[in-house]
């Protein structure tokens, strides 16, 4: 049998049955996307890890105001005021135990995290370069499951076990997704394969770069911006998709390695944290049509991407708009402000300028078509893959530096599940007849 042939042939009928018309979320007023109707998030708990503000009501109206991104009761604008050198690691501290360390407490900290930055043995040959893929988010979420088996008490609740099992995935992150895209290189890209050992004494960041790199070399700048790009993507609230997905998983009372795959699996997602990677992929479209440098054009264009006429029809403009924010993302921000400095380092300010224009356009476009009162901000898409590029960033990692970013979060939202709410989460969903002439 033909099987291409009988999936075509049965795919729409699949597609039909399961289709729900959008009048039934109208009529039984169902929150689609977990969503209110003025786009906020329907609020489903509590969380005392982080906080994203985007706007405010005055007299019952939604009132847009500047992006706050708070950490522990910490602004993101003062977090890294002060920060030099370990500012991701003095970030995991503040999210895992509700202070800025010491320096002893940090150097101890910092100790601990070298002492698990490698594989265990065997590990990296039998897990990530006998089963290669040519995706690291997929190679990551593999790598964390198969970690269960090498722990001698996985399925402990027990909250010294499961903080042990967090420090150990954090100072992993960069160890799997460095080799991961490797091995990625081997064997997909016919590159050479070269597996660097972490270094003691040196970070996150500055790790990631030792290890991605055939000659183990970067610049101070260079570690500094992506320490800073690990700093700002670590947590963003209990309401993102990744960090829901963290409380709902372990609301079963899961494993660790279970709960922190499934948070992988959700932000391997365009819609979250594979935004970064649509965006560089919308701007090399734009590129490759137009004169970018032609603002008429360049606003032209954007249109047609809005309409679903150019790139890929799905009508966004990738880098533009969020969930929360309104006025600004304190995170595109600070970062734009880095882009413009590495852009003219690396005499790049053209295609800087570009999404500088791309962010501006995209604003006046929104209020031309939907009224002077309309935001919309660039989100920290934006500039992120930008920014990696300039560091020569490859784009298969830019979505798994993210999660190594964020795992802290996920495992710290675990724990405050798990100690805070003993109920399963589970929501309610209606029935309807599949002829859609009403409910059950």
């Amino acid at each position: 049998m033909d099987v291409n042939k009988w999936l075509n042939t049965v795919s729409g009928e699949v597609e039909r049955v399961n289709k729900i018309s959008k009048e039934y979320y109208n009529k039984y007023d169902i929150k689609q996307g977990l969503r209110n109707s003025d786009g906020t998030g329907v609020v489903v708990g509590f969380t005392k890890i982080g906080s994203v503000h985007g706007s405010k009501y005055v007299n019952g109206k939604k009132i847009p105001v500047d992006g706050k991104l708070i950490y522990r009761n910490i602004e993101i604008n003062d977090l890294i005021k002060n920060f030099n050198e370990f500012g991701f690691e003095r970030t995991v501290y503040l999210l895992l135990f509700g202070k800025l360390p010491s320096k002893n407490e940090l150097d101890n900290f910092n100790e601990i995290l070298d002492g698990y930055r490698r594989m265990p043995p065997a590990f990296t040959e039998n897990m990530i370069l006998k089963s290669p893929s040519n995706n690291v988010m997929n190679k990551l979420q593999r790598s964390i499951l198969a970690l269960y088996s090498y722990d001698q008490d996985p399925d402990s609740l027990e909250i010294d076990k499961i903080l042990l099992q967090s420090i150990k995935l954090i100072a992993r992150f960069p160890t799997i997704i460095s080799y991961g895209y490797q091995a990625k290189c081997h064997y997909f890209d016919n590159q050479s394969l070269y597996l660097h050992n972490p270094k003691k004494g040196i970070g996150t960041a500055k790790n990631i770069l030792h290890m991605i790199r055939a000659d183990n070399l970067y610049t101070a700048l260079e570690a500094d911006i992506l320490d800073l790009l690990l700093i700002l993507h670590a947590e963003h609230g209990g309401g993102n998709n990744s960090a829901f997905t963290t409380h709902v998983v372990s609301s079963t009372g899961t494993d660790t390695y279970s709960a922190i795959g499934a948070a992988v699996g959700s932000l391997k997602g365009p819609k979250h944290g594979g935004a970064n990677l649509k965006v560089v992929e919308m701007v090399n479209d734009i590129k490759a049509h137009i004169d970018y440098t032609d603002m008429v054009q360049l606003k032209d264009y954007l249109i047609k991407i809005l309409k679903k006429k150019a790139f890929n029809r799905k009508g966004l403009i990738y880098g533009m708009g969020h969930a929360v924010y309104t006025k600004s993302d304190p995170r595109a921000v600070i970062l734009k402000e880095k882009a413009a400095e590495l852009a003219k380092e690396k005499n790049q300010m053209d295609e800087f300028d570009l999404y500088c224009n791309i962010e501006k356009l995209t604003k006046d476009i929104f209020k031309e078509l939907k009224g002077e009162d309309a935001e919309i901000c660039a989100n920290v898409d934006l500039y992120s893959g930008f920014v990696y590029k300039l560091l020569n960033i490859p784009k298969e990692l830019y979505t798994p530096l993210f999660a190594t970013a964020r795992v802290a979060s996920w495992c710290v939202h675990r724990i405050e599940q798990l100690v805070s709410d003993e109920k399963i989460i589970r929501p309610a969903y209606k029935s309807l007849k599949n002829d859609e002439s009403g409910m059950y």
